[in-house]
């Protein structure tokens, strides 16, 4: 019981790496113990089934209660969020040609040999602006997040006129599926177990061989991205040291978004966060 506790007040990231050795142990001591890998789906299926719906409530609630008047800082959030997206992924394709890594894969399946590529550009919007306009049922049951955005959006603006008890609703509702977010997130440390225990069991040690560069050179490309790239704009956007601001966000945020690989279920931290810097609720709810 003492351990547990002791386990209980860790942070998060040390349980998951805590989780990730026991997992790739008893891959090697007992790979046929299959059953232990079901903590690794389950915690992915819990994950791929609340983040939609966590998405697509909180957006409809927070432009349901927005009150509107942040058009100029929206615009610069989109700006930002544009132009470091587009610096990372040039600086990507630069460490990619740098750093060439290979890495071996399965056997093409035949499901994936029938596929063919978009014959043009016109094709390729045609299939987005379809994928933006689904079932927004379906959607939520894919995790189509374009989709969803689009419908919240839509459903968002449709109840900006609804009553103070519909409103009050829709955010109760946001709260309660951050909650169970959170939730998710603490299983995270026995879901990676899972998830490692399954591909060190099939594969061996040999797995961290062949991805083990690879990860690195990910990690390498993410730390030029926030350290270097990131410091630079906003440096430049606040006119002030960048660091302690980009440190308290890796730390409170980025950490556990790499771990759990979802930066949907990572909401309820960035809104957490956002909440401790101080940030006004109508922009971040949103943004």
């Amino acid at each position: 019981m003492k351990i547990l506790k002791k386990l209980a007040s860790t942070s998060l990231v040390v349980r998951i790496l805590i989780g990730l050795i026991i997992g790739a142990v008893l891959g090697l001591v007992v790979p046929n113990a299959t059953w232990i890998a079901i903590f690794g789906d389950l915690f992915v299926s819990a994950l791929k089934a609340i983040a939609p719906v966590l998405v697509f409530v909180l957006v409809s609630a927070s432009l349901a209660s927005a009150k509107g008047g942040h058009a100029d800082k929206f615009r610069s959030v989109i700006f930002f969020y544009m132009l470091s997206t587009l610096t990372a992924a040039v600086a990507a394709v630069f460490i990619n040609f740098i750093f060439q890594v290979k890495v071996p894969l399965e056997a093409v399946s035949a499901s994936t040999e029938d596929l063919t590529p978009p014959g043009s550009v016109s094709e390729i919007l045609g299939s987005l602006f379809k994928s933006i306009v689904s079932n927004p049922i379906e959607s939520l049951s894919q995790g189509n997040y374009i989709a969803l955005l689009f419908w919240a959006v839509v459903l968002g603006m449709a109840l900006k006129h609804a009553s103070d008890a519909t409103k009050s609703l829709l955010n109760d509702l946001a709260d309660a599926l951050s909650l169970v977010v959170s939730w998710v997130i603490k299983c995270a440390p026995i879901g990676i177990m899972g998830l490692v225990f399954s591909a060190v069991s099939t594969s061996g040690l040999s797995i961290f061989k062949h991805y083990g560069t690879l990860v690195i050179l990910l990690v390498c490309s993410m730390l030029f991205t926030a350290f270097v790239i990131n410091a630079v704009i906003v440096g430049v956007a606040l006119k002030r040291n960048p660091y302690p601001l980009i440190l308290h966000c890796m730390k409170k945020s980025a950490l556990t978004a790499f771990f759990t690989r979802s930066s949907a279920a990572n909401i309820p931290v960035n809104m957490e966060l956002c909440k401790e810097l101080g940030l006004n609720e109508e922009m971040y709810s949103v943004s």
